[in-house]
């Protein structure tokens, strides 16, 4: 196939992977992030799936997957704080930090743009069109909506089916340094921990340092607890200090401070003592809302969706970036293999729609089993 002239909308890793593929392929890339002030720091830790090992032996960068931190097992408490179940089953936790830092030094200089807002994607038979919020415009041979839960890209691709469902809870999450946590709470270090109860279930585990740090007293610890909030509270719950609603979640910095004693109020109650404190050593937790959303098609005609802008995968299934992963990989060898850019996109659409379709089931499932 000819070298295209492809445009990215949505520069976290699933852009990232696409652009850098694109660009090793030859074609004329270039991302656009809406984000003025970058993406990096905004992660903790991942599971390091077979298709993100693959893409990143693919793209250069498989070292990476040797910066993290190994849980050497899984256990499950009791509201006492014992231990219920052991489970013999090594995790490691891939740093989400230094692998966005990693891979987006890939790529080519000039063609990853902040501060970028696209409102409009316009599909069309011999191209597509980019409208950017300052009334812009930009045509592309191929636009890759890589956006993520609040995609705007979609629309172009399912204008009737592209809004996203809430599942009925949201997830707090904190990110502390490892001396933070009280020794009371050392049970949890080097340990993947769960507390699970009908209505309640929150787990956490140990990250790298924000620079990658896998030496004990300089890493992270990450704790998440899954909670119920009923659709109308929705918007309560992702209102900030400043009176300002968010869409999705609720960032750092956002609670008030009543809100907070509130959280670890009934973290005391409702959660073992270790859990209770790793929640109270959390200055400024954030607050991410679960939903979902199922593509009914992943291709316009020069429009095509990959990642949580296509299917969105619960947290539960550690699945997300794996997913993106495989998406792009398909993506960039049909275009390879195609004669027309037509044709790699129904075979790119047959070979990944069943795959989002069954991971987004799975995670549904867990949702269901969790709460």
């Amino acid at each position: 196939m000819e070298k295209l002239r492809i445009r990215i909308v949505g520069g976290s890793l699933a852009g990232l992977f696409a652009g850098i593929m694109l660009q090793q392929a030859g074609h004329d890339v270039r991302i656009y992030e809406r984000s003025r002030m970058g993406l990096g720091g905004r992660g903790a830790g991942l599971v390091g799936q077979n298709d993100l090992l693959h893409i990143l032996r693919r793209i250069g960068c498989d070292e990476v997957a040797r910066v993290g931190v190994v849980a050497r097992e899984r256990i499950y408490l009791n509201h006492d704080g014992s231990i219920a179940q052991t489970v013999r089953t090594p995790q490691t936790q891939i740093s989400w930090d230094v692998l966005f830092e990693t891979v987006a030094a890939r790529i080519a200089p000039g063609s990853y743009l902040l501060g970028q807002d696209v409102v409009d994607v316009i599909d069309g038979d011999s191209g597509a069109e980019l409208v950017f919020a300052d009334g812009t415009r930009e045509s592309a041979n191929l636009v890759i909506g890589a956006d993520g839960l609040g995609s705007v890209v979609r629309g172009a691709v399912n204008p009737t089916d592209h809004r996203n469902r809430y599942s009925g809870y949201v997830a707090w999450r904190g990110l502390i340094p490892e001396g933070d946590l009280s020794e009371a709470a050392a049970l949890l270090l080097d340990r993947f921990s769960f507390y699970v109860r009908p209505g309640v279930h929150v787990l956490g585990y140990l990250v790298p340092g924000s620079r990658g740090e896998m030496d004990k007293g300089n890493r992270r610890y990450n704790w998440v607890w899954y909670r119920k909030v009923a659709d109308r509270d929705l918007p309560a719950t992702f209102t900030d200090t400043k009176h300002q609603t968010h869409a999705f979640s609720l960032a750092r910095g956002g609670l008030s401070e009543d809100r907070l004693q509130g959280l670890r109020d009934d973290a005391r109650q409702a959660l073992p003592p270790q859990f209770a404190l790793a929640v109270a050593a959390e200055p400024s937790p954030s607050i991410q809302g679960i939903f979902d959303y199922e593509a009914p098609r992943m291709i316009g005609r020069s429009v095509v969706l990959i990642g949580d802008a296509a299917f969105v995968a619960r947290p539960h299934t550690a699945m997300g970036v794996s997913k993106a992963a495989g998406d792009v990989m398909a993506l960039s060898d049909h275009l390879a293999r195609a004669g027309d850019l037509a044709t790699a996109l129904q075979h790119y659409e047959a070979e990944r729609i069943e795959v989002g379709r069954e991971i987004a089931a799975y995670g549904r499932k867990l949702g269901a089993s969790a709460l």
